[in-house]
């Protein structure tokens, strides 16, 4: 789902709409902190659920721009949540919320496609950013996602392709991304257009079959194309 309403202004440009938030995590008063959190930064809460499975059933019918996500919950742990949302509301992203930087549930976020990665005690300030790129599928990595990648794609590294999968430019924005660049900061690194950037993006997602940059950055690892330092 875009953060762009349909609706337009007189001039006939789109209007912002803020983006929708669903906060899922079975501790009441996270929650009700996250609200209020995130409405000081304009996002709108539309709905909240204290465990898993009510949280697919809320995206499911409230299709909201992105879900915060928390891992551990009773009936359905986080991780499958998000799988079952990312499969019925591919429009819906999720950034997933955990009191620790494991390993492998990090290596499982990446599987089922989470959007982003925090830990609880990150400020108020980082998971607004958060939410905001991933609701523009704009976000940079945070430094557990992207190391926990680069062990994941370690463990299943295939030889590198005798032919070029995508184009040399194509390679260079990928890289760039996966150092933790945003769209507008790979095009200014490369002196292009922040749209001719999203057309290679979306070039790249086709060619290497992936949803999104977090897939196609860890198959592109994977394949050789690209690395994570």
């Amino acid at each position: 789902m875009s953060t762009l309403a349909s609706s337009v202004n007189s001039s006939g440009l789109p209007l912002q709409r803020p983006i929708r938030l669903l906060l899922v995590d079975d501790h009441r008063m996270l929650r009700e902190g996250l609200r209020r959190s995130m409405e000081t930064y304009g996002f709108t809460v539309v709905g909240e659920s204290s465990d898993g499975e009510e949280g697919v059933r809320m995206a499911r019918a409230l299709e909201p721009d992105v879900v915060l996500m928390d891992v551990t919950m009773p009936v359905l742990d986080g991780v499958e949540a998000t799988r079952r949302i990312r499969q019925s509301c591919p429009g819906t992203r999720v950034v997933m919320l955990t009191m620790h930087a494991d390993r492998e549930v990090l290596a499982k976020a990446i599987r089922v496609g989470a959007s982003g990665y925090l830990v609880k005690d990150a400020s108020t300030d980082e998971v607004a950013e958060a939410v905001r790129a991933a609701a523009n599928g704009d976000g940079a990595l945070s430094p557990e996602f992207a190391r926990s990648m680069l062990r994941e794609a370690r463990t299943l590294v295939s030889p590198a392709p005798s032919e070029p999968v995508i184009s040399k430019r194509e390679e260079e924005v990928l890289q760039l991304v996966a150092d933790g660049l945003s769209t507008t900061e790979v095009a200014s690194k490369l002196y292009i257009s922040v749209k001719t950037v999203k057309n290679h993006l979306a070039s790249i997602y086709q060619k290497l079959d992936s949803a999104d940059r977090t897939q196609a950055v860890v198959r592109a690892v994977r394949m050789g194309i690209i690395r994570l330092d």
